[in-house]
């Protein structure tokens, strides 16, 4: 595993497919007037600030998470906290660029 793996940013389409098809949930970590401004159809809206507190409502949905941002940085660190609580998490990255991989 690289740095960039490490860091979420390694190669993400073999993933985000394998994710895909685990029936993963994807979680938009922008703000909320971020997301009303574009966002990948069906994408629940978290904003980073919250995702600590809604750990356990995201635990209640019993699936993988694929997190997107604008650029991947908040999402980078979204997935490193839902990693630390049990989830299965992986960096999807900005989201028009991880809605191109869908």
């Amino acid at each position: 595993m690289g740095l960039l793996d490490f860091l979420g940013f390694g190669n993400k389409s073999n993933s985000i497919q394998e994710f895909k098809e685990k029936g993963a949930v994807i979680i938009d970590v922008r703000s909320q007037g971020e997301f009303a401004g574009g966002h990948i159809k069906g994408a629940k809206n978290i904003p980073l600030n919250e995702i600590g507190n809604k750990i356990n409502d995201i635990k209640k949905l019993n699936k993988p998470v694929i997190a997107c941002c604008a650029s991947g940085m908040r999402s980078s660190q979204a997935t490193s906290i839902l990693k630390q609580n049990g989830i299965d998490a992986i960096n999807g990255g900005g989201w028009q660029s991880l809605q191109n991989k869908l």
